[in-house]
């Protein structure tokens, strides 16, 4: 029979089902005809059947996504109502989703209700930013952790909403587009084995890769690295704790891994995960991180709880 196939995908160089661009007679595997001749003979319904073949396949595409849509039309993400598009939220649960903008502070991101003073080019801090400063240098959150944040949040950890890490994450990438072209590495929070076998997926992990996907698109290298840091002892929840209370509880509950002293060192690394509340979990891996030898730990999450264990007096120019 007479024919052609494409070339193995393990060797390099231009694909051969590109529409004749690019195409190199080397790269062409004969079957019952003369190289010399095949390729001019071939070319022309080559191409006209890839083109046909394309766009056959995206009318059956858009086709079977009416179906679909009229079947399972889609849904925001928060309260189930239907909406125009896959992925997104309805006009009310989007107005009522507190985004965090300035003022804020400079080190624990915390939204700042006032603002007395001080020259503009002076950080503004929050007292317990100066009162008893984090081990992370900057700490980014896309929201405030509110009703329609906690759906978010819970239908991700808790009710296997996979779908929705790639909604939060965009609005991550946009509160926090500094520390992640900044950065050398995602450091995503662990989870103890025990809970990662219960859930199946570590929530911060899937924010980390929505994360790295979105900085690969605009050309930037950014490994997401899940080796580094291990959760070695389980803890209770901390949903009822108050700050010290979590800090006590998270203490010695994570450790760095063998390698990630000579990974980590001298490295920017970017921690990351769902939801900022006391800080206690995030700074116990900042401190191990910067025992390592990081030059800089930032901190971006989904959500931050308006903790009332933080008194956010700003202190514009205390540093």
């Amino acid at each position: 029979m007479t024919g052609w196939r494409k070339k193995p995908e393990h060797q390099a160089g231009p694909d051969v089902w590109s529409e004749g661009v690019g195409v190199d007679e080397a790269e062409w595997r004969l079957v019952g005809q003369a190289a010399e001749t095949a390729p001019v003979a071939a070319r022309g319904v080559r191409v006209h059947s890839f083109q046909a073949a394309r766009a056959s396949g995206v009318m059956l595409r858009a086709w079977g996504r009416g179906l679909l849509g009229l079947a399972l039309p889609p849904t925001c993400a928060a309260c189930g109502q239907v909406v125009g598009d896959d992925g997104g939220l309805c006009p009310q649960c989007w107005r009522h989703l507190h985004f965090i903008t300035p003022p804020l502070c400079v080190r624990t991101g915390a939204p700042l209700r006032r603002v007395e003073g001080g020259a503009e080019d002076q950080p503004a801090l929050t007292r317990a930013a100066v009162v008893d400063p984090p081990a992370f240098d900057r700490a980014r959150a896309a929201v405030m952790f509110n009703d329609v944040a906690r759906k978010l949040v819970h239908g991700l950890k808790y009710a296997d909403r996979l779908d929705l890490a790639a909604i939060m994450a965009r609005m991550m990438a946009q509160a926090g587009h500094g520390l992640l072209a900044e950065a050398d590495m995602i450091v995503p929070v662990p989870l103890h084995m025990v809970r990662m076998w219960r859930r199946r997926f570590n929530q911060a992990a899937l924010l980390a890769r929505h994360l790295q996907k979105g900085r690969a698109r605009m050309g930037q290298d950014l490994p997401v690295r899940m080796d580094i840091l291990h959760r070695v002892r389980r803890t209770p929840s901390q949903t009822r704790l108050d700050r010290m209370q979590r800090r006590a509880n998270v203490a010695g509950a994570f450790a760095l891994a063998r390698a990630g002293e000579l990974d980590v060192r001298g490295r920017r690394v970017l921690l990351v995960d769902d939801v900022y509340t006391t800080g206690a979990t995030l700074d116990a891996c900042a401190a191990l991180l910067r025992q390592a030898g990081a030059a800089r730990v930032d901190v971006l999450t989904f959500a931050r709880v308006d903790d009332p264990y933080v008194d956010e007096t700003d202190m514009t120019g205390a540093f």
